[in-house]
């Protein structure tokens, strides 16, 4: 397939397109900068939001995969907001000119405040800008998609655990301050649960998602079983062979964080599966 991926050269996107690369599929990876991704990738430095004709322009991709997105680790980013006219003008103009098959990823954070497992059916109530804006973009996305006859798969994902330098997780955090020679790293209680998969797994499911039709809709990205933050950050600190401290209770949980969240595997174990 022919796939294009927006966002190539951020923190999800330099994974996922590799991994698309390793399916022997042809990506043409769009953003500002091109500088992180695989060689094998037909490149294209651009903003995307300035092109009148994207589908034209990228070549008439078989898949489109959005994943760029603004400062998608800071909730209460005025630029979820802001840039959510220009996101889904972008998704408009694809589906109008001809594209059939759309991914977006989103976020368990457009769910809110819910606790248990979470499926296509659960209810969202978000109640952060980052949250409200994925969780409307998804809702326009559905309305474009109906009206033009496309595939949509809306790829909410959760929990990324990685050392890459490039993410903004509690993870890469961690990662940072090991390299900057820190002792101690501050930390909540750790009590909330999570749903956890690691970077390469993610890649790995959204590039598996993408490149099959028989499961549309609302794909969570996830492992599909809870887990305490404070135990997967201490093993994380294990495999990673480090010997920083955490400091639990330097900060307060986020009014917002479920107590236990984690997403309904079903349809990702079908398509895993193959």
């Amino acid at each position: 397939m022919k796939v294009l991926v927006t966002g190539a050269n951020g923190f999800l996107g330099i994974g996922v397109t590799e991994k698309l690369l390793d399916r022997d599929n042809m990506v043409i990876a769009a953003d500002f900068s091109v500088d992180r991704i695989d060689y094998r990738a037909d490149k294209r430095v651009c903003n995307i939001f300035a092109i009148d004709n994207p589908y034209q322009y990228f070549e008439k991709p078989d898949v489109f995969l959005h994943l760029a997105w603004q400062d998608g680790f800071n909730h209460y980013s005025k630029a979820h907001i802001d840039n959510l006219p220009s996101h889904f003008t972008f998704i408009k103009k694809m589906a109008e000119a001809g594209c059939k098959h759309i991914a977006i990823m989103g976020s368990m954070h457009e769910v809110g405040f819910f606790e248990g497992s979470v499926n296509e059916a659960t209810p969202c109530h978000p109640s952060t800008p980052y949250g409200i804006s994925k969780n409307t973009l998804r809702k326009l996305a559905e309305i474009v998609c109906g009206q033009n006859h496309c595939i949509l798969q809306w790829l909410r994902g959760f929990y990324i655990v990685g050392n890459s330098q490039y993410g903004s997780s509690v993870f890469s955090k961690i990662t940072e301050s090991v390299r900057a020679g820190k002792s101690e790293f501050p930390l909540t209680k750790g009590q909330n649960q999570y749903d956890f998969l690691d970077y390469p797994v993610f890649c790995e499911q959204v590039a598996a998602a993408i490149t099959q039709n028989a499961e549309q809709g609302i794909i969570n990205i996830c492992s599909g079983s809870p887990e305490k933050l404070a135990d997967r950050v201490e093993r994380f600190i294990k495999e990673n062979n480090y010997t920083i401290k955490l400091q639990y209770g330097a900060f307060p949980d986020r009014s917002y964080d479920s107590k236990a969240i984690w997403g309904d595997s079903t349809k990702i174990e079908r398509i895993m599966k193959g």
